[in-house]
């Protein structure tokens, strides 16, 4: 490795990680994963740090994800415990960031993607610079919405959270700002003035306030109707019937309709349930039933599928099973939710 894809660095009163892998727009390798934690861990014991600042070297992104790639490779060959050895080691850090003792100040611009969103939309302040785009888009590659997703998503409001999870669609700064998945507005070219307040040891509040103004509307929630009328449905069908529905009047209508009819099924009636059952859940029952779709989810065919569609081969011509919305069986998506104590306990592989 020619450069150093994560570093850490103990400046004044505030500890300091810097995401640096831009030719993979920040991808999390496990190596990443596993020195973030152990750094959040240092700076925690650290008496003279009071806050910590997470941050991209690119401006192009804070970070797409985690290297879904790799974890899709480890899969392949049959390397599973691998598998889920990694995605428990990014949950975990997600549980670390949502529970850390001391402000927590993500500066996101640029991409916020999946696993990019676990180590910004989970912490304590999300600063969100003018060019941020947000997704949690793993609908698309055969995936599902994870790293704390189902808590965070499934409480936004007027069933915006079910249709980022469920479409993979993206945000923009006005968006973030008015959901609450970003808590201010800071230009990009004063995140380093901001950094600087937390140097100095000022409180992470005050800090931002001194930095922030005010961000643009929210162009999602401008659409609070016909999201509210499409993805309130109890069945995945039922969003689908609503939307070409709407479709006919509506150019975010249609758009989401060809968003939906490009994903696998399985995955949006996934996220869907997700949704439906994250809200009643607190953060770390969240993250268990994201872990036990997950450990089933790596033994199908849509998660290899999509990641080769998208990734690997790049046709952008996802084979999915099943291929179709009304081929779905609910019993089939209700077995990723079953507990993995519960299903070991009855026998199951």
């Amino acid at each position: 490795m020619n450069e150093v894809e994560i570093a850490f660095e103990k400046t004044g009163r505030c500890g300091v990680i810097t995401l640096n892998r831009p030719r993979a727009l920040n991808a999390l390798s496990l190596d990443m994963i596993v020195a973030m934690g152990g750094a959040l861990d240092e700076f925690a014991r650290d008496e003279e740090v009071r806050s910590v600042v997470v941050r991209s070297a690119s401006p192009a992104a804070f970070c797409a994800g985690a290297d879904i790639k790799y974890v899709a490779e480890l899969g392949k060959t049959g390397r599973h415990a691998e598998q889920l050895a990694f995605l428990h080691a990014e949950y975990r850090n997600c549980r670390r960031i949502k529970f850390y003792p001391k402000p927590y100040v993500a500066l996101i611009d640029g991409i916020v993607m999946g696993g990019g969103a676990g180590i910004a939309v989970n912490g304590a302040h999300r600063v969100a610079g003018e060019r941020v785009s947000f997704a949690m888009p793993e609908v698309g590659i055969g995936f599902f919405p994870d790293v704390g997703a189902s808590f965070f998503l499934s409480r936004l409001p007027a069933e915006v959270g079910v249709y980022l999870a469920v479409t993979g669609a993206r945000a923009g700064l006005g968006d973030l700002v008015a959901l609450g998945l970003a808590t201010a507005h800071v230009p990009a070219a004063r995140f380093d003035a901001l950094l600087e307040r937390l140097v100095d040891g000022q409180e992470a509040e005050h800090a931002v306030a001194a930095e922030q103004i005010a961000p643009p509307g929210s162009d999602l929630l401008a659409e609070r109707e016909a999201i509210v009328r499409a993805f309130t449905p109890r069945s995945l069908a039922a969003v689908l019937a609503e939307i070409e529905t709407q479709s006919a009047g509506s150019a975010f209508a249609a758009t989401t309709l060809k968003a939906l009819r490009s994903r696998s099924p399985t995955s949006m009636a996934i996220a869907l349930k997700q949704m439906q059952l994250g809200v009643d859940l607190d953060f770390e029952a969240a993250l268990r039933m994201e872990f036990r779709i997950a450990s089933r989810i790596v033994y199908g065919h849509d998660f290899y599928e999509g990641v080769r569609a998208a990734l690997v081969d790049k046709d952008h011509a996802p084979r999915w099973k099943p291929a179709s919305v009304g081929a779905i069986e609910a019993a089939d998506i209700a077995a990723y939710f079953v507990p993995l104590s519960e299903e070991l306990s009855a026998g199951a592989a």
